[in-house]
Formats: C-alpha cells, structure tokens, sequence
C-alpha cells in the first residue's frame, strides 16, 4: 500500500498533540498526589491524559492511509516536540547531545519517511 501524504499529517499533528500531554502531567507532578480529593482537583493530570488519549484517536484513522511500517516511526517526533516543549513551558535547557539526539531523529524519520 502506498501511504499517503494526509496520513503522515496527520500522524505529525497527533504527535504535536500528544506531546502536550507530558508537559502537563510534570506540572501534575509539581502538586499533592496524596488524597483522592488532591487528584481530582488536578486539572493538568487530566489535561495531560487527555491530550495522550487525544493523539492517540488521531493516529488510528492515520493508519488506514498507509504502511504501518511507515508511519509508526513518525511516532519519534514526539521526543522532539516534548524537548522543545520542555524548553518553552518548563524552563528545561538543551545541551549538544540533546540537539545531536534531535538531529539524529530527524535524520532516521526523514529517511523512513522518503522512503516510502
């Protein structure tokens, strides 16, 4: 089967959504997890399992329009747009292997990808 061009999009958006998804689940991480009453009053746990749900339901019509082969590796982008995020909304800070790791997944998507 030849995979489509909408089906590797929509594969990249449900990884950009899904990469949301961590983001809020470490501000989760930031506040009391110790009662039932404290869990359900944390809007981004349940922000941030939402979005992972919410990239996962996009990646499923994605698959009817190719390989899975060749779109499950697409699924790397996460790692990117997670560290990326991480900079943005977290204050976290990227190095040269951080960047090289980056690199080397944009290198190994881009090959699958022209593959195809």
């Amino acid at each position: 089967m030849e995979t489509q061009l909408w089906s590797i999009g929509l594969v990249i958006m449900a990884t950009i959504v899904g990469a949301f998804g961590p983001i809020l689940l470490k501000k989760a991480s930031r506040q009391r997890l110790s009662s039932l009453s404290s869990i359900s009053k944390n809007f981004p746990l349940f922000g941030g399992v939402f979005l992972y749900a919410l990239g996962t339901i996009l990646f499923i019509p994605a698959l009817k329009g190719g390989d899975l082969s060749v779109l499950y590796p697409f699924i790397a982008l996460s790692y990117i747009w997670v560290s990326l995020l991480s900079v943005k909304f977290l204050g976290e800070k990227m190095n040269r292997l951080k960047w090289a790791g980056i690199f080397l997944i944009i290198t190994g998507v881009s090959f699958i990808g022209f593959g195809h």
